[in-house]
């Protein structure tokens, strides 16, 4: 039996801040409805740039607060994947079982950082051999793990713009979701840094595309673009591999 209560959404990201990005005024929005939360992490993204992976571990712990998150968790796999696919696997199945989510988040299917594309692949093909009892998981302290498959598996997108299945309605979320991102003070422009008042004990001085001010305009403004889609001021678009289906149409926007 599951060791406790199940998630309603669980969240993957190939990096800690992966989900916070693109997914993150969902979950906060899941959180506030009352539903259970989660995010794994597979990596702790040691292959960044700027930071460290104690620092990023730091950053992730103060983001899941602000996201109002239930559970967190990072698997330790080596960033930039490693090639041993059946620890990778074995792993997420593990989590997938250990939390026994409903719907499943994971990274975009194809994107700039090469690890995005596997590890949505690998999550996608973990949701369904999740569900065969055959293939034997453990907890840490030995107890069988039971089978368990998500009931939906959603991509989210990430760097390069892709054609959403579904967008998710973040209006109301949006300052939420942009405290839990400026948790990552490492990685992203935080305003304030520049005179003192925020400190950021580690922080590389070595400039990435993503820690210049213009990237938080640009997750800003990909945000409006995904609510125009729906007619609202902000969303998070996800693609499906698979149909959605609905009750009935009173449930479209």
């Amino acid at each position: 039996m599951p060791n406790s209560p199940s998630l309603d959404v669980l969240a993957f990201g190939a990096h800690p801040d992966d989900v916070e990005l693109s997914a993150g005024g969902t979950l906060i929005k899941a959180a506030r409805q009352g539903q259970r939360t989660g995010i794994v992490d597979l990596t702790r993204g040691e292959l960044g740039t700027r930071g460290s992976a104690e620092l990023r571990d730091e950053e992730a712990a103060a983001a899941a607060k602000a996201l109002g998150l239930t559970v967190r968790e990072n698997l330790g796999l080596k960033d930039g994947l490693p090639d041993d696919e059946e620890r990778v696997i074995l792993a997420l199945i593990g989590a997938i079982r250990r939390h026994r989510p409903r719907t499943v988040l994971a990274n975009a299917l194809h994107d700039r950082h090469t690890d995005h594309g596997r590890a949505a692949e690998f999550v996608h093909r973990a949701c369904f051999l999740a569900g065969l009892a055959r293939i034997e998981t453990h907890e840490a302290d030995g107890t069988m793990q039971e089978a368990h498959r998500p009931k939906h598996v959603l991509h989210y997108i990430q760097d390069r713009f892709r054609e959403p299945s579904i967008v998710v309605d973040i209006t109301g979320t949006e300052e939420a979701k942009y405290a839990a991102i400026g948790c990552y003070s490492s990685q992203f422009h935080v305003p304030g840094a520049a005179e003192g008042q925020v400190d950021i004990p580690t922080a590389s001085d070595l400039a990435t595309p993503i820690s210049t001010p213009d990237f938080m305009a640009v997750v800003r403004g990909r945000d409006i673009t995904m609510g125009r889609y729906i007619g609202v001021a902000s969303g998070e678009g996800f693609e499906s591999q698979t149909p959605l289906g609905l009750n009935d149409l009173a449930h479209l926007l």
